[in-house]
């Protein structure tokens, strides 16, 4: 599943065969585990996302809310989304660090972090990163990017 019509985190998960709801519902699990206060759930983009709303900030190129993360359960792996990686050079080299210490591929594209099991993802590293940018400096990060 690429996209999902879902229009609830709960619908999402049980579209999913048991054992990918499994790996979803745990890096769901974690990533809320990590959430700096502010941010919100919701089904964005056809995926879980993780968004500062626009209650909160409304002035983005999209008029979408400003997306800080998102979850997927692809055809043949999951992905990860983690804009604060690709909006922080320095989360970005800590990610690589992290897995290049731990003996392991990272299959990533600008923000996308693949994995084909949680065995795949390391998660320690991943919960630091969540928790890394408050929503005051993820905002920052945002507005000097669009300079």
């Amino acid at each position: 599943m690429a996209s999902s019509r879902a229009t609830t985190v709960a619908a999402y998960l049980a579209e999913l065969p048991p054992e990918r709801r499994a790996v979803v519902a745990a890096v769901r699990d974690l990533v809320n585990a990590h959430l700096p206060p502010g941010y919100v759930e919701e089904m964005a983009y056809g995926m879980i996302g993780w968004v500062i709303p626009l209650s909160r900030y409304p002035v983005t190129y999209n008029k979408q809310p400003l997306s800080y993360a998102a979850l997927a359960a692809q055809k043949n792996a999951y992905s990860l989304y983690l804009n604060c990686v690709y909006a922080d050079s320095t989360s970005e080299q800590q990610l690589r660090a992290a897995y290049a210490r731990a003996g392991m591929k990272l299959d990533m594209g600008k923000s996308c972090l693949r994995f084909k099991s949680l065995d795949g993802l390391l998660q320690d590293e991943v919960g630091k990163i969540i928790a890394s940018t408050p929503v005051e400096d993820y905002i920052a990060l945002y507005e000097a990017s669009r300079r």
